[in-house]
């Protein structure tokens, strides 16, 4: 839901970005985004039937399931609305009795009414299906993004009452009230909710009437109660609200000689901006590498909680992140826009606040689990419901990137433009990127004199997409689509849900003007903008509003972060540059992978310790990271034993979202090459849009011809080190 930013979905109306599901299952109807991206829950009636609802920790008032015999039922309906309907009826009656309570009613009777055998009332019911539930999404979508719109968009201090607005779902209780309406069973009596193994064998011949039924079965393949769904909500706006504020003011980090080695005014958040600053100060010679060094100290203290608490988001201290030494800042040096805090040397850790929003959003998915049978935990729905791509097959293949004989040829190759043995720091080695030697301050200077506000961004956008290849006209349309705010916190883009409204991209504007870091993100969130704009208002179903899943947002606004540089006027791309993008592409996805893995282990051990604290929590991540990191990168990196990977601010905002990154880039890089061989950007990239939310290797092999893969990108950087 970021590369820089991931929040690529409106916080759904269950406390997480709506792109964790595809945008035709709104949160509030499915719940993880997310996105996220920006991700599809479905799963057949007989699985549901064989795995009766039971309630689990804090689920007591969940009533029992009944399973009545319905074989009679399923025969008389046969005999009623002849053979040629009983492979409906019978998907249909099961699907309808694995969700029927008791306090529902006379199941038989309602069954017997709501049947539909005629096609033309079928279709009529279809049609009303997909325009109310636009319409209901859409709304709802907009009613959440209003009550996160403090917590979200930069427009002064917060008032107490803002957190409490954004923790507040008003989607909650819909599916429950769908199902108390019988609309819900009206759907899963005449629709099919499919497994995942069908829709995959199906893929080739699925009609694009017979995806837009999936999904809309898809919707009501579980029934949570709205306090279950509430308690989501709430942890998922406490988690991005913490994560929000997260700032370090960087001119206060000093030295054992009291050396101050950034500039003032400079706060970033973590981690991303952390990560930007790092990547930036490869361009400063002199004292590029003291400034990486003192980064990584900062960003293990954070994963180890050891940062002092009082120097989160408060220029009134200056803190030697080395010593960990808290001292009372000179005031000639508090910048003026300090926000209120108290000027106390107090040493005193960070107590655990970090792993106290990660068990928030465990415990709240716990209790979850009971409702959804056929994925009964978070890593379950993650993976088999949302990305629609089994948990061992994501790790399979970024295991295949991290293990790669790619890795230490990519790594000397680095060394030798460093002229230095590798170290923690170049796990974000940008040197790759064309245009990477250019200086911060520069790139500042240029955004900063093009984008003194978020509007006059938003005034450039259809310069910008003409840029990428998009006709005049269609450069237009969208631009009329997308509506621009100062984000509070790394930026994000939050989609429409409805024809008529529309998505916002969030992005930082500091006082001075938005920043190289805060142009480079809001290039990635205009990808995601322009992809929900083409997904939603060009799509033929809006049922099938939106992308496979988040990785696949992500890989759309990959394909356009790669070409800010470009925008910003410092030309295209040669054959020395296209080498590497090709050596960058591979070097971030392997630096994404590892990570990746870290959050998912991080939730297996969570199941398998539900009472732990957060300091058990933070330990374990901490040793989760370090495991890993001696494993993949310290033969590489060195820094044997550092936390770092657990850094990952996803991990405590949008948990299970990190996989989706690796996904994404390996995804990017298959559309990057077709694009070089197919081009132009701007129609191939509508074209891709347009498909809308089938499975991934179905949109995959339509887009490009071939299923998501590591392949290419291994074969193209083998080839580039060939050169």
């Amino acid at each position: 839901m970021r590369v820089r930013s991931m929040r690529v979905g409106p916080l759904s109306l269950s406390g997480v970005p709506a792109l964790f599901l595809k945008p035709t299952q709104a949160v509030f109807l499915l719940p993880w985004l997310a996105v996220l991206g920006c991700a599809s829950p479905r799963s057949s009636s007989p699985a549901l039937a064989e795995h009766p609802m039971t309630p689990g920790t804090g689920s007591s008032s969940f009533p029992a399931v009944r399973k009545p015999e319905t074989a009679a039922l399923k025969a008389e309906l046969v005999a009623k609305h002849g053979e040629a309907s009983r492979a409906r009826i019978e998907r249909g009656v099961d699907q309808v009795a694995a969700q029927w309570r008791e306090e529902d009613g006379e199941m038989e009777a309602f069954i017997r009414e709501q049947f539909i055998s005629d096609p033309k009332v079928l279709e009529a019911t279809f049609g009303r299906m997909e325009h109310i539930f636009e319409q209901l999404d859409g709304h709802l979508n907009e009613l959440g993004r209003e009550l996160r719109w403090a917590t979200d968009v930069d427009q002064g201090p917060l008032l107490p009452v803002d957190p409490l607005f954004a923790a507040y779902d008003p989607g909650a209780p819909v599916t429950e009230d769908l199902f108390r309406a019988k609309v819900g069973f009206v759907v899963l009596l005449n629709f099919p909710l499919t497994t995942l193994a069908e829709r995959v064998a199906h893929a080739k011949d699925y009609t694009r009437r017979q995806w837009a039924e999936t999904r809309l079965a898809g919707r009501f393949y579980r029934r949570v109660p709205s306090e279950v769904q509430q308690e989501v909500s709430r942890a998922g706006a406490a988690a991005d609200l913490y994560i929000s504020e997260y700032n370090i003011w960087m001119h206060h980090l000093v030295n054992e000689r009291g050396e101050r080695l950034f500039p003032k005014g400079l706060r970033l958040i973590s981690h991303w901006n952390l990560r930007d600053e790092l990547k930036a100060d490869y361009a400063d010679a002199a004292q590029g590498p003291a400034k990486q060094r003192t980064i990584i100290q900062v960003m293990e203290r954070i994963v180890t909680q050891t940062i002092p608490a009082a120097v989160i988001n408060n220029p009134r201290v200056d803190w030697n992140p080395f010593t960990n030494a808290v001292t009372v800042a000179p005031p000639g040096t508090v910048e003026d826009n300090a926000p209120p805090g108290q000027a106390r040397a107090e040493a005193a850790p960070e107590p655990d606040t970090r792993y106290a929003r990660l068990l928030a959003h465990f415990h709240a998915a716990r209790r979850v689990d009971p409702y959804v049978p056929v994925a009964p935990t978070q890593l379950a729905r993650a993976f088999e419901v949302q990305r629609e791509l089994p948990e061992e097959r994501v790790k399979a293949v970024l295991e295949q990137v991290l293990t790669s004989p790619m890795v230490p040829r990519v790594a000397q190759l680095i060394e030798q433009r460093l002229g230095r043995k590798l170290e923690p720091q170049d796990l974000w080695f940008n040197g790759f990127r064309p245009g990477s030697s250019r200086s911060e301050v520069e790139l500042d200077r240029l955004t900063r004199q093009r984008y003194p506000t978020a509007e006059a961004f938003a005034q450039d956008i259809p310069r910008l997409l003409r840029g990428l290849g998009f006709s005049k006209e269609r450069a237009a349309y969208l631009a009329e689509r997308i509506r621009v705010d100062p984000s509070r916190g790394a930026g994000h883009a939050m989609q429409a849900a409805r024809r008529g409204d529309f998505p916002h991209l969030r992005t930082r504007v500091e006082k001075e003007g938005m920043n190289y870091k805060g142009y480079n993100i809001a290039v990635h969130e205009l990808g995601h903008n322009v992809e929900q704009v083409f997904s939603l208002y060009d799509v033929d179903h809006t049922l099938l509003a939106g992308v496979p899943n988040n990785a696949f947002t992500e890989a759309l606004a990959f394909v356009f972060q790669a070409r800010d540089m470009e925008l910003l006027g410092q030309g295209k791309p040669d054959a020395a540059a296209e080498r590497e993008r090709v050596l960058n592409d591979f070097w971030q996805t392997w630096e994404i992978a590892g990570v990746a893995l870290v959050d998912i282990a991080v939730w297996h051990w969570m199941y398998e310790h539900p009472e732990a604290t957060p300091a058990q929590l933070r330990d374990a991540t901490a040793a989760i990271a370090r495991e890993h990191w001696d494993r993949y990168y310290a033969p590489v990196l060195g820094g044997q034993g550092s936390p770092l990977l657990g850094i990952y601010s996803h991990m405590i905002s949008y948990p299970l979202y990190l996989p989706d990154y690796p996904l994404g880039h390996l995804i990017a890089f298959q559309i990057e090459e077709h694009l070089h061989q197919k081009g132009p950007l701007g129609v191939e990239f509508e074209r891709m849009a347009r498909q809308g939310a089938v499975t991934p290797d179905a949109w995959m092999v339509n887009a490009t011809g071939s299923p998501v893969s590591a392949e290419p990108l291994l074969r193209a950087t083998e080839a580039a080190l060939a050169r």
